[in-house]
């Protein structure tokens, strides 16, 4: 018996599905064949069902039967160009999103002075080696003018007459005094390894000499009690107000070894938790703590010194022209870095500082981002070798110290280092000036190449990884300045014994406070965030095509629900 089937018709009956042994008719492929029929039937009811009732704009006339061909493809063209236009725009809202997620704008509120700690200030004398026999003690002038004329006759500097220890002090002035005007290929003078920071210290000048007058939040006190000893690229400097190098290096570190006594008005805020730049002063804390801080500006609210030099005891030929003092105004966490930034204070001058902070702090919204998006780093992000506190100028003077030690194979002595790690000699002073250059010329190349490779400088970092903290603090300055005549003020007050005592006296007056006692901080923020980017999706899909969170529910029903539904009833039917 032979299979009949009808054309046009969707039912068969039992009989239909009866086989011919002798022609070997196979009716599966005929089952096959009417589920395959179902499924696109459902398919096609769904899509039209969809398009008669979706909430997206057009895509009714897409799915009209009755309306001519000709309408239905120009509004496809038309769905197809809005969805271009739409996809277009949402690319640009993401790669913002994605790259520029954090903008530095002016925080709501203004922020009290007291709020902040007042600036650690870094004072180094231009006076690096104090003649303790005046006539007697050979000058650096004398040393180097000797050491350059055996240099060139025979390579080999052996001085007569000159001590043990003056050669010592002349190889350590070598590192501190004006190393432009030497030799590029200096030799190892013949000696034994210096403790530069102890050769220092036994050639500094006397203290209250020197820091003639201390005045603090209208106290008068011994300058001893606010000033520690701070080792920098120039010698031997004072600092006020600065972390001890214990809570700024690590344990293991040359600076930590050699921190000295903490001060006494470091131990005032003992009991409190701990000043952090992000975190700030406890809400418990009192008025005096440490690092310091002032209520108010003006003059009454800082610090006021008075400093002095003498000129008996100047050495043109170690530090140049211009003598005086170097002034560097940082944050208590930084490591001062006097040869990069300084105020000039010369002799025979009054000089006022008026200070301007400058602070940036963060959202707490903007911690999810990734450092590189977000352009800074959060304190427990960048963990440095020989620093506990990260901020940039630390990690850049870090870098340059690994940098140096790859490039000489030591540092210089005023470089952190571990206890073990070499310490450069004379012979290195033009290797460890040239590799700070190098390092500057590596990093810019890097930068660049990086830069013309992306097209786009925004999430590219250099081989030192020295981004700014995301909290940071810089003291701006005005400063202004007038004649300071000292002479000429005793002789109108009848005082001839000062001058006496203090023969060749030179002297400098300096007031560093707060110009005003409110000022604006800048705030890192979010430019888009999640709520900002779907909001502008949204925007932009119901600007091109009336979509929205429920056309996206729409479109799921009907493809999964709604076809099943119409799936069943075709084949039931």
């Amino acid at each position: 018996m032979f299979v009949r089937v009808k054309k046009g018709i969707d039912t068969m009956t039992i009989s239909d599905f009866e086989l011919d042994s002798s022609k070997g008719i196979d009716l599966t492929y005929r089952k096959k064949k009417k589920a395959g029929s179902v499924a696109c039937e459902g398919i096609i009811t769904t899509y039209h069902e969809y398009c008669r009732n979706t909430s997206i704009h057009g895509v009714q006339y897409l799915g009209e039967r009755e309306r001519p061909f000709r309408e239905r493809i120009f509004w496809l063209f038309v769905f197809l160009i809005s969805i271009y236009g739409c996809s277009t725009l949402i690319q640009s809202a993401y790669t913002k999103w994605t790259e520029t997620p954090v903008i530095v704008s002016f925080a709501e509120k203004s922020t009290p002075v007291w709020s902040i700690p007042f600036p650690a200030v870094t004072v180094c004398s231009e006076t690096k080696r104090v003649l303790k026999q005046k006539g007697k003690e050979t000058t650096y002038a004398d040393l180097y003018s000797q050491f350059s004329e055996d240099m060139r006759v025979s390579r080999v500097f052996r001085p007569e007459n000159v001590s043990a220890l003056e050669m010592e002090e002349f190889r350590t002035l070598l590192h501190v005094c004006n190393t432009q005007i030497m030799d590029e290929y200096i030799p190892l003078i013949a000696g034994d390894d210096l403790d530069y920071f102890d050769v220092l210290q036994r050639m500094l000048p006397q203290f209250d000499r020197y820091f003639f007058y201390c005045r603090w939040l209208s106290r008068f006190g011994e300058c001893e009690t606010f000033f520690r000893k701070t080792l920098t690229e120039e010698g031997i400097c004072y600092t006020f107000n600065g972390l001890r190098a214990t809570k700024i290096y690590r344990d293991d570190t040359y600076q930590y070894q050699h921190s000295g006594e903490p001060l006494e008005m470091e131990n005032i805020s003992s009991q409190h938790t701990p000043w952090t730049l992000e975190t700030g002063y406890a809400l418990d804390s009192e008025v005096e703590t440490f690092p310091a801080r002032v209520l108010s500006a003006g003059a009454r609210s800082g610090i006021f010194l008075a400093l002095q030099s003498f000129k008996q005891e100047v050495d043109y030929a170690c530090r140049g022209p211009v003598q005086g003092f170097k002034v560097l105004l940082h944050a208590p966490d930084d490591v001062p870095q006097v040869s990069k930034q300084f105020v000039r204070i010369p002799m025979g001058k009054e000089v006022v500082i008026a200070v301007k902070p400058n602070m940036i702090t963060m959202s707490s919204g903007i911690a999810e981002y990734h450092p590189i998006r977000r352009q800074c780093f959060l304190s427990h992000e960048r963990s440095l070798r020989f620093f506990k506190v990260y901020t940039e100028s630390n990690c850049q003077l870090e870098c340059l110290a690994n940098f140096t030690l790859i490039k000489c194979g030591c540092v210089k002595f005023s470089m952190p280092r571990t206890i073990d790690m070499p310490v450069c000699g004379e012979d290195k002073i033009h290797c460890y000036d040239r590799a700070e250059r190098e390092l500057l010329i590596r990093e810019f190349k890097r930068v660049r190449a990086l830069n013309a490779a992306r097209d786009d400088s925004r999430g590219v970092e250099s081989a030192c990884n020295c981004m700014p903290a995301c909290t940071s603090l810089i003291y701006n300055t005005e400063i202004s300045q007038a004649n300071f005549d000292l002479e000429e003020m005793l002789m109108a007050e009848g005082d001839t014994e000062f001058l006496k005592e203090y023969p060749g006296s030179q002297m400098s007056r300096l007031s560093i406070y707060f110009k005003q006692s409110q000022f604006i901080t800048s705030k890192r923020s979010e430019l888009y965030g999640m709520t900002e980017f779907l909001a502008n999706c949204g925007g932009i899909f119901g600007l091109f095509m009336g979509f929205s969170i429920l056309s996206l529910v729409e479109m799921i029903y009907h493809f999964t629900l709604r076809f099943f539904t119409n799936l069943k009833r075709l084949v039931k039917g």
